[in-house]
C-alpha cells in the first residue's frame, strides 16, 4: 500500500462522505457537461477519482449503461455501492486502483475527473497520467476536468495541488487535445468555505 493509497483510504475510514471539502448532493455541473458531450447514452463514460460521489447516482438516473468508476480508495467505492444499492451498483463497471499504476483496458468515450489530476504536482506524475489518459480514451473522445482554479485553495484534504486555469490546463494537454469550453465555479463545501474551481472540457486530436 502506497502513502497515497493510505491517505485517501484514511480519508474515508474516519469521514463520512457528506463531510469531506468536495462533497455535492447533486453534480448537476458535471452532469450538464457529460450530456451535452454524450447525447448518445449507450457510449462509454468513467468517472476517474470518483470515490464516493453522486455523480453515478445522477448518470444511472439519466440512463447512461456504460458506466465505470475508478478510486485509489476502495473504501470510497464501497459507500457508493452502498447508497447505490445492489441493483443499481451492479450496473457500474468499479476499479479500485491507483491511476498512476492503472493499466487501462478498455478506451471510453467520456472521461470525467474532479478529483485527481490538480494532487499530481510533480512533472512525472503528470506525464504518467497523461499517458494514461491517451490509453483510456478513444479518438474525438471528450475529457472533462474540474480543477482548482488560480484563486483557489493551495492545499486539499492536507496535500499541496496544483492549480490551474482552464487555458494553462489546456496548454498542458495540447497537442493531444484541444479546448472546447471553460467555466468557471465556487463550491461551498459542507461546512460553509468557498473554493474557486475552473471546468475545462476538451476533445482529444
Amino acid at each position: 500500500m502506497t502513502a497515497r493509497h493510505e491517505h485517501w483510504e484514511e480519508v474515508y475510514t474516519t469521514k463520512a462522505s457528506t463531510d469531506v471539502s468536495w462533497y455535492q448532493p447533486n453534480a448537476s455541473r458535471s452532469l450538464a457537461l457529460i450530456r451535452s458531450a454524450a447525447p448518445d447514452h449507450t457510449v462509454p463514460i468513467i468517472d476517474v477519482g470518483g470515490g464516493a460521489s453522486t455523480l453515478v447516482d445522477g448518470l444511472l438516473a439519466s440512463a447512461y449503461v456504460d458506466l465505470t468508476v475508478l478510486d485509489i480508495a476502495e473504501t470510497a467505492l464501497d459507500q457508493a455501492k452502498v447508497r447505490l444499492g445492489e441493483v443499481h451498483a451492479g450496473n457500474v463497471a468499479w476499479i479500485a486502483a491507483d491511476l498512476l499504476a492503472w493499466t487501462p483496458p478498455r478506451r471510453w468515450a467520456v472521461w470525467h475527473d474532479r478529483a485527481v489530476f490538480h494532487f499530481l504536482v510533480e512533472a512525472s506524475q503528470q506525464e504518467v497520467y497523461l499517458a494514461t489518459l491517451m490509453a483510456a480514451t478513444a479518438p474525438w473522445a471528450i475529457a472533462i476536468f474540474a480543477t482548482f482554479a488560480p484563486d483557489g485553495p493551495d492545499k486539499c484534504s492536507g496535500l499541496p495541488v496544483q492549480r490551474y486555469s482552464s487555458q494553462s490546463l489546456a496548454d498542458r494537454l495540447w497537442p493531444s487535445f484541444r479546448l472546447i469550453s471553460s467555466a468557471s465555479e465556487h463550491h461551498t463545501t459542507p461546512w460553509g468555505a468557498d473554493q474557486s474551481f475552473a471546468w475545462t472540457v476538451l476533445q482529444r486530436r
